[in-house]
């Protein structure tokens, strides 16, 4: 007999606890389902159901196994859907998720090429500040700058972000470079609102290996870091801005970093993706592709 097709026949009655409603999803007859459970039974030695005209339950020794099959078939079934996905692995939707600067800056360049190579794969990506609840907004891949991510999700930091103070040439001739962080508090200076108390965020320094904080009085605050930087390119003052969005202004000339020898680099830009046995290959691909371009990357950062 075949035994895979009794198996699967015997899980469904199982669980649908009647011939009639297998019959149905199956496409065949109460009769041959009947057959195929009888014949089973014959070739087990054993009863699997008690039957009425219109139900079916278990028997003691089909409640054990069923407990016993069910694992091992599920496992089969994940393994087929694994196989059938990986053939299509050049093809289908990567829901992305990742802050703004980074999804402008860092992404669409990255994805453009990726799309190149893989014509057929489509991106979805949603932008918002902080870590995407990837479980619950059914997220493939996530991009952030910032701290690592929690420890219940993958997480490989690409590269550091570091975190300069810069301005326009024209303004420090006209009020001067600071050499001291003593000396910002005779700065115009801007700053970001932390998105949580909507107050301003301490400017961060590395000195003599320990992380400090400085705050300054802001002639600006915003909560986008876009506009932040657009109003220290305007010659508004210093501001403090993160190298994913100040290093191609620095290398162009159009901004200057001062206080080098304080750069943090604490931050780091990290992709992260759930934890998975069954992850489609395209989203394999696109992991692989970010962190063979991203991975140490030079393009967001500046040697001091």
């Amino acid at each position: 007999m075949d035994e895979l097709r009794a198996i699967s026949t015997f899980i469904r009655a199982a669980e649908l606890g009647s011939f009639n409603k297998v019959a149905a999803a199956q496409g065949t007859t109460p009769q041959a389902v009947s057959k195929t459970i009888r014949q089973f039974e014959q070739h087990l030695g054993v009863r699997l159901f008690h039957r009425t005209t219109r139900n079916s339950a278990l028997t003691e020794a089909g409640q054990r196994l069923l407990a016993s099959i069910k694992p091992s078939l599920d496992g089969v079934v994940g393994a087929l859907a694994r196989a059938r996905d990986a053939a299509r692995e050049d093809e289908g939707l990567i829901r992305v998720a990742a802050s703004g600067s980074i999804g402008r800056r860092v992404l669409m360049p990255l994805l453009a090429e990726f799309q190149q190579q893989y014509p057929n794969i489509q991106i979805d990506l949603i932008q918002e500040d902080g870590f995407a609840d990837l479980v619950h907004d059914r997220i493939d891949v996530g991009f952030r700058g910032g701290n690592p991510p929690e420890a219940q999700i993958v997480g490989r930091r690409l590269f550091p972000v570091q975190q300069i103070v810069c301005a326009t040439p024209a303004y420090l001739k006209r009020h001067g470079t600071p050499r001291a962080l003593a000396d910002l508090a005779a700065h115009r200076c801007t700053a970001y609102r932390q998105p949580g108390s909507g107050k301003p965020m301490a400017w961060e320094f590395e000195i003599d290996g320990d992380t400090v904080f400085h705050h300054v009085q802001p002639v600006l605050l915003s909560n986008d870091p876009d506009t932040e930087m657009h109003a220290v390119l305007s010659g508004m003052g210093l501001g403090q801005i993160d190298s994913i969005n100040a290093a191609a202004a620095i290398r162009a000339g159009k901004l200057k970093p001062v206080l080098t020898e304080f750069v943090s680099e604490r931050m780091g830009c990290y992709l992260y993706f759930p934890q998975r046995a069954d992850m489609p290959g395209r989203v394999r691909r696109l992991i692989d592709f970010a962190v063979e371009r991203l991975l140490n990357s030079k393009q967001f950062y500046i040697n001091f």
